[in-house]
């Protein structure tokens, strides 16, 4: 039971983060459909600065809290790709998330290959440090995940600022005709999701044995993470809730695969599965902010 406990706080933890950053974006009117891209990114820049400082000998806590903070500051910048492009630029935001997740993992295998000097991606590090396993040490990912849940929804709901936020993903024109600029709003939003998804990223593949391939991304985690948040309805509280129901299904596919009689590919497809069937029930009574994927035209009225 602790090792199902230990999975399902992993992929929960991973999976709420990711949601929590898509959310703000699709908040302020801005589809991030690049998720996938911004956790590949992040979790390459954690997984090299972790590398790099555990064979210079650094200090533990200072290995933890750097390459937590490189990975943030990664997932910010390239998601500064999506915003430029759809706030500033306008262009489509479902065509750039997308080549953002296209572009991620090559680029990931790129530098990857650089760092390590060999035809290789796969990078490797100290996976004890961060004291995510289930032995009476708290995660650090998991703290994170909870004050990002609780703070989310205190920002959203309780605060002018987060009012304002999600103002301009319900209706844009009236927000500027009352002297918000929507523009700096969206961009905020985007650069939550960036800095969230990114510490997503490095969460999930700090459960790895201490190395990771980055030939694979996430695994499909950052298309998981959107379902969530779906199914979450946009709001912090429930995302979390689905984030725990999502985890629980993928910690059921790897630790329970192969048994009952039940061939192994089965197991694997049962994330995917419950997320087509929730998204399905949950389609008609979907309430996502109305302006959202639309670019702002402040000409318009």
């Amino acid at each position: 039971m602790p090792l199902v406990l230990e999975y399902t706080l992993v992929f929960t933890t991973v999976l709420a983060l990711v949601a929590l950053g898509g959310m703000f974006s699709e908040r302020s009117g801005v589809i991030n459909l690049g998720l996938e891209g911004i956790m590949v990114i992040g979790a390459l820049a954690g997984a090299i600065v972790t590398s790099v400082l555990s064979k210079a000998n650094c200090p533990n806590f200072l290995n933890v809290i750097v390459s937590i903070i490189a990975s943030m500051i990664s997932g910010w910048l390239f998601s500064m790709l999506l915003g430029i492009a759809c706030i500033k630029f306008k262009a489509d935001q479902t065509i750039t998330g997308t080549a953002l997740n296209i572009m991620s993992t090559a680029l990931a295998v790129v530098i990857a290959r650089m760092y390590t000097k060999t035809p290789s991606s796969q990078v490797d590090y100290t996976r004890q440090i961060y004291m995510f396993s289930y032995d009476g040490n708290v995660g650090i990912f998991l703290i994170f995940m909870l004050v990002a849940t609780f703070a989310s929804y205190v920002f959203l709901f309780k605060t002018s600022g987060g009012l304002r936020l999600m103002s301009c993903g319900e209706h844009p024109q009236a927000a500027d005709s009352v002297g918000i600029n929507v523009y700096k709003e969206r961009y905020l939003g985007v650069s939550i999701s960036g800095i969230l998804g990114g510490l997503g990223g490095f969460a999930y593949i700090v459960q790895s044995a201490g190395q990771w391939d980055f030939k694979y991304g996430v695994t499909g985690f950052g298309f998981l993470a959107l379902a969530v948040m779906i199914f979450g309805q946009w709001k912090p509280i429930k995302i979390l809730l689905a984030a725990l129901v999502f985890g629980l299904c993928q910690t059921v596919a790897i630790i329970y695969s192969g048994t009952l009689g039940i061939p192994q590919f089965v197991y694997k497809m049962l994330p995917y599965i419950v997320c087509m069937i929730v998204l399905v029930l949950t389609s008609k009574k979907s309430r996502a902010p109305k302006a959202e994927g639309q670019p702002y035209d402040q000409g318009k009225r």
